[in-house]
């Protein structure tokens, strides 16, 4: 059976136990992370929409810095956007400041 171990980013357990799921699981020298979102620490949502995706990124890299990795480790991403044409340039403002040079990660 393959070893696994729950990543958790330094101070948000609480809310990952409460809602019953893990922030990211490493197995076999691969790690996988669940869905981030704009949440700030306390789990309320972020209103401003550059602001949500900037949590959603720091989210994201704590959980990465909690397993030793970064974003140059990171092989592909899936985004859900909702109203993609008014909200598509503000994302990947944000996103490129994180993903650095290419290559890049494949995206859904």
């Amino acid at each position: 059976m393959a070893e696994r171990d729950v990543v958790f980013p330094a101070g948000r357990q609480a809310l990952y136990e409460k809602n019953r799921y893990s922030p990211a699981i490493r197995s076999n020298g691969f790690l996988f992370v669940s869905g981030q979102v704009g949440s700030r620490p306390d789990g309320s949502p972020e209103p401003d929409l550059e602001a949500q995706v900037r949590l959603a990124f720091d989210n994201l890299n704590a959980i990465l810095s909690a397993a030793s990795c970064t974003f140059d480790d990171v092989i592909d991403v899936t985004v859900v956007v909702v109203d993609p044409e008014s909200k598509f340039d503000p994302i990947w403002k944000v996103a490129q400041e994180f993903w650095g040079a290419a290559p890049h990660p494949t995206l859904t």
